[in-house]
Order: C-alpha cells, then sequence, then structure tokens
C-alpha cells in the first residue's frame, strides 16, 4: 500500500485555523496514484511526521478540498507547495477574490477556479472520453460522464433506495421527500425545489422569452417548448403508443393518451371524489363546487367555467353577425 506522509512546519509564519482531512488526503493519494505525497502545513504549533489515528488535531477544522489541491499538486515532484496551497486555502476564510477574468469580470478566489471559468469563452474542453470521445471543460465533468458508460451511481436515497450518478441529482431527489423547497420567488412568494424551475417561473412575471424558431420566429420560455413547436414545422411524432400505434410530437400527450387503454385516472377531485385521467378535466370539474367562472367573453361579459364552452357561446355572436350581413 503506498505511503502518504504528512509534515508540519510550526515555524513558519503562515497560519491557518483549517487542516489537511485524513479522508481527503487518502482520495488525493488515489487520483494522482503517487507514491509518495509531502505536505507541508501549519496547524495548531504541534508537529507530526505520521498521519495516523492520534494526530487527531490534524483532522479537524474543515480542511482542504481536492479542488485546492489539484492547482497545485507537482506530479514531477510529488510535491504540494505550502506556501500557495495554505494562501488559496486562506482566501476561503478572508473571502477575498484576487482573480479576475478578464473577458466578464467575474472573480475567483484561486487561480485554478478562473483557469476553469476561461474555458467558458475559449471554449477548450481539454478533458476527453476514451468511451465515445466526448469533450469536456473539467476533470470533474468527465469522471461523472464516465458513469453514463460504467452505469455507476454511487449515491444512494436513505428514504427509498433509488440510486444516482450525481450527488447534485439526489440532493434534488432528497426534496421530494422532505418537502423541502429552499428556492423562492421574490414577487410572490412561490417555492421550488430546484434553482432551475425558480429561473422558469420568473419569466411569468418578466415575461421573457428567451428561445425563438428559426422557422417562424415564434418564441417561447423553455426551452423544451421550443423543441416540441419545431415539429409542427417538421411533423415529427417520435413518440408512438405500443397499443395502437397512434404517435405524437410530445411525450406528455403519449402519457395521457395510454389512459385510454389503461383507464388510469390519477386525479382525484378533494371535494367528491370524482377522478380523471387528465388534471385539466380535475381543474375544470372543480369549479363545479367553486362556482368559479375564469372564461368571459368579450362581446357581452358573460363568464364560463370552461373555454369550451366560451367558444361554443362565442357562436351565438358570430351567426348573429353572418345574419345581419345577409339580410
Amino acid at each position: 500500500m503506498q505511503h502518504v506522509s504528512m509534515l508540519v512546519e510550526s515555524q513558519s509564519s503562515h497560519s491557518c485555523t483549517s487542516s489537511l482531512d485524513l479522508q481527503w488526503l487518502s482520495s488525493m493519494r488515489r487520483q494522482w496514484s503517487l507514491k509518495r505525497v509531502s505536505v507541508q502545513l501549519v496547524d495548531c504549533g504541534k508537529t507530526s511526521e505520521k498521519v495516523d489515528s492520534s494526530n487527531c488535531h490534524l483532522l479537524s477544522g474543515r480542511g482542504l478540498s481536492p479542488r485546492e489541491a489539484e492547482q497545485h499538486l507537482d506530479i514531477e515532484n510529488n510535491t504540494i507547495s505550502r506556501s500557495s496551497l495554505l494562501k488559496n486555502h486562506q482566501h476561503r476564510h478572508t473571502g477575498e477574490k484576487p482573480y479576475g477574468c478578464d473577458q466578464c469580470g467575474k472573480r475567483y478566489s484561486e487561480s485554478g477556479t478562473l483557469a476553469k471559468h476561461l474555458r467558458i469563452h475559449t471554449g477548450e474542453k481539454p478533458y476527453h472520453c476514451s468511451d465515445c470521445g466526448s469533450s469536456f471543460k473539467t476533470s470533474n465533468e468527465l469522471k461523472v460522464h464516465h458513469r453514463i458508460h460504467t452505469g455507476e451511481k454511487p449515491y444512494g436515497c436513505d428514504y427509498c433506495g433509488k440510486r444516482f450518478a450525481q450527488s447534485g441529482h439526489l440532493v434534488i431527489h432528497v426534496r421530494i421527500h422532505t418537502g423541502r423547497k429552499p428556492y423562492g420567488c421574490d414577487l410572490c412568494g412561490k417555492r421550488f425545489a430546484m434553482s432551475g424551475n425558480l429561473v422558469t417561473h420568473n419569466r411569468i412575471h418578466t415575461g421573457e422569452k428567451p428561445y425563438s424558431c428559426d422557422q417562424c420566429g415564434k418564441r417561447f420560455a423553455l426551452s423544451g417548448d421550443l423543441v416540441n413547436h419545431k415539429r409542427i414545422h417538421t411533423g415529427e411524432k417520435p413518440y408512438g403508443c405500443d397499443q395502437c400505434g397512434k404517435r405524437f410530437a410530445v411525450s406528455g400527450y403519449l402519457v395521457k393518451h395510454k389512459r385510454i387503454h389503461t383507464g388510469e385516472k390519477p386525479y382525484s377531485c378533494d371535494q367528491c371524489g370524482k377522478r380523471f385521467a387528465l388534471s385539466g378535466d380535475l381543474g375544470n370539474h372543480k369549479r363545479v363546487h367553486t362556482g368559479e367562472k375564469p372564461y368571459g367573453c368579450d362581446k357581452c361579459g358573460k363568464r364560463f367555467a370552461r373555454t369550451g364552452s366560451l367558444n361554443l357561446h362565442k357562436r351565438v355572436h358570430t351567426e348573429k353577425t353572418s345574419q345581419h350581413y345577409s339580410v
């Protein structure tokens, strides 16, 4: 087994309240497959030449992330520079961000993080998948991508056992069980489990529609809505029913269609218990109980609980107009 030792210089003028975690050191050793890693740090004044369970004073605090060490790891010398590593680590405590992007002005506490950010502007993707040739901006993106090929899902839900390839996906999934919605709309207070859902929701208030159709110019708030819309022009219907063969442009339409065959009615009225195959039908039904009539005629002001009823009513006005001109 590879040996890893840690040397501490108590006489250095640099100091930090955090220290290098044993688990991280072991992980770093595996990542770079080094025969020996020599780490020099200032701790609490105590000195140790071995990493073992007795050096508990070295294992306290928040520790350093692999990202911090990755920038300063010299594979040729198998050494991490104490001064530069500690300097970057100290920026975490001070909030200092001395490294700035000359393209957009965004600032970072570590030079390595700036280097990764610059790849957004340059388009550089130096990490390549040996299985499919896909390229990535960071080594971590490549590592996560590899799990598509291996099927590895190292992160498991403690509630239901479902497993995930990415830790972030697990965090979001757990909110289904906990009901936690950490992202709130400043305008209406509605809360969301995912930050992306909040961004999308905000477009209701701003009216922003950043996605436009290159065929007809119609704009959309969601990229998925644009994809579905384009199938009007192409005629593409990629989703087919395995029962009757009917095809659909949108996957959601297929899901709803299948309920004709299965008889599934997942939506139930909490007032009378009546069940429905479509959420929209349940919404319309609830207005029987509430008396709500949100759809109004722009000709006479009469109001209706359903859009279909409003459309039927409008024919009264169009027929009267036709009769007027025919006289």
